[in-house]
């Protein structure tokens, strides 16, 4: 056989694989400590439990790490899924060649559809990339998520000389991509990148110095181009306009004045509308407005609640609870976002455009009361922050009016857990459950207005430390993990 990178075939790369698969496992102990940081990479963003699908397994260490409930590894090397099959035996394994022309038939037969699609440490081997990523294609259903780990091709000389001096493997065909070249890969076959991030400044275990370089270093600006992973999420992008039923959650407290505006503004859109609107304790005859906005609007699917809680997070948390639209929003009872704009965010996320949309006021030019200075000084820290903190751009965290699919929130609901019930306005709640499930954020333009009736309830100093300490605390959970 030629030797790995000499113009070999790809006939070549196979029998490559099938004469090292009895060493795999003696490779990945040696690197254990790079292995397992991919484990932890690829568990953080997989839920356990989720159909899993991961192409290039391996021994199947990687795809049992993220614990499925449902399972597949394929390889082209039959030596090696016969180790993996005997490691992992709760698990699917089968030989298949994601780049031939019959492996859609082959692995067709059951009609798979999977949650999650793995491609780990595989493009830089793989002889035709664009059909892999057009194979896989089929296997996929619009919330389905592609997660892709590959070499930063910064490190070519470092990974060279590790093959060179036997620290590494060898790679039998080492394409040398880099991020733009793999975002312009999946864009060709139709696929949307949604978030990327650079991991392992040091791929070798050395006590302290991983704590600073890899949990620190790597994910501060500039330093974050150099670590030795790219690891990007991707979505397969299936533009179609579909009819949906939409709840509009109205969270409301000392808002009397504009609670006939909110019913009387909101045009029709989708398939069925609901409003449920969620009273927090007022004392400005707040929910006797509501009663008697539903009984005059009897062709209208009016809901009344009376908050329990506090806060706009629990409200909004009731509210969305008790809707049975497909599609949830948040229009705040001052109306400063006119209720004239939300079938922006309705056409956004019925054609797909994104998976959890938010409102942005920080574009127009503003009416003269509508946002004080701090307050826009506020949001432009914040906007900043959130967009390097969620790996997806995000002009305004702070807009009162967001968008989703009930089937995602019921995630971010089940997920809430690993961020703690410790915000009471209910945005960095949503934002933070939203990247954490690799949603596809788009943000909608908005005018924000000045408001027609009662004072914000926001306090500029104590509101903001809170949301900063909000902020520092997802910084470490999504972040410096």
């Amino acid at each position: 056989m030629k030797q790995p990178g000499k113009g070999i075939s790809k006939e070549d790369i196979r029998e490559y694989f099938e004469r090292i698969a009895d060493r795999r496992m003696v490779w990945k102990k040696r690197n254990r400590f790079y292995h397992r940081s991919l484990e932890k990479y690829f568990s953080f963003i997989i839920p356990a439990g989720s159909r899993v699908l991961e192409v290039g397994c391996g021994t199947g260490d990687l795809l049992a790490a993220v614990r499925p409930a449902f399972g597949v590894g394929i390889d082209f090397s039959g030596k090696t899924i016969d180790i993996a099959a005997s490691r992992h035996p709760h698990l699917h394994f089968n030989v298949h060649d994601v780049e031939s022309d019959t492996f859609i038939e082959q692995l067709d037969q059951d009609k798979q559809q999977f949650d999650y699609i793995i491609l780990s440490d595989l493009l830089h081997v793989l002889w035709d990339v664009q059909k892999a990523l057009h194979s896989i294609r089929k296997f996929c259903h619009p919330s389905t998520r592609i997660i892709i780990s590959n070499y930063n091709f910064l490190w070519e000389p470092v990974l060279r000389f590790g093959e060179f001096i036997g620290l590494k493997q060898k790679s039998p065909n080492p394409n040398w991509l880099s991020y733009n070249d793999i975002v312009n890969l999946l864009e060709i076959e139709g696929f949307q990148v949604l978030t990327s991030s650079q991991k392992l400044l040091l791929p070798k275990y050395i006590p302290l110095l991983n704590f600073l370089f890899n949990k620190i270093l790597v994910n501060l600006p500039v330093m974050n181009h150099l670590g030795l992973l790219n690891m990007i999420s991707a979505r397969i992008y299936m533009p179609e306009r579909k009819a949906y039923s939409v709840s509009i959650v109205i969270p409301a407290r000392n808002e009397r004045g504009n609670i006939p505006s909110a019913i009387s503004r909101t045009p029709e859109f989708g398939k069925s509308q609901e409003f449920i609107f969620v009273e927090g304790h007022s004392s400005d005859g707040t929910y006797e407005e509501m009663l008697k906005v539903s009984s005059s609007n009897p062709n209208k699917h009016i809901k009344v609640l009376k908050q329990q809680g506090k806060g706009k997070g629990d409200a909004v948390r009731m509210g969305f609870d008790a809707a049975t639209g497909e599609i949830l929003m948040i229009l705040d009872a001052d109306l400063t976002t006119p209720p004239e704009d939300l079938p922006k965010f309705y056409n956004a996320i019925a054609d797909g455009k994104g998976e959890f949309i938010n409102g942005c006021r920080m574009v127009y030019p503003m009416e003269k009361e509508a946002m004080r200075f701090l307050n826009l000084i506020g949001n432009k820290f914040f906007s900043l922050f959130f967009s390097y903190l969620l790996g997806q751009r995000l002009k305004d965290t702070l807009c009162g009016t967001k968008v989703l699919f009930k089937s995602d929130y019921e995630k971010i609901k089940a997920n809430r857990h690993y961020f703690g019930d410790f915000d009471p306005f209910g945005d960095f709640d949503l934002l933070f459950g939203a990247a954490k499930l690799n949603l596809k954020i788009m943000e909608i333009i908005v005018r924000y207005k000045e408001r027609q009736y009662g004072s914000t309830q926001i306090s500029r100093f104590r509101h903001g430390l809170l949301l900063l300490r909000m902020s520092m605390f997802a910084a470490f959970k999504l972040k410096f993990k």
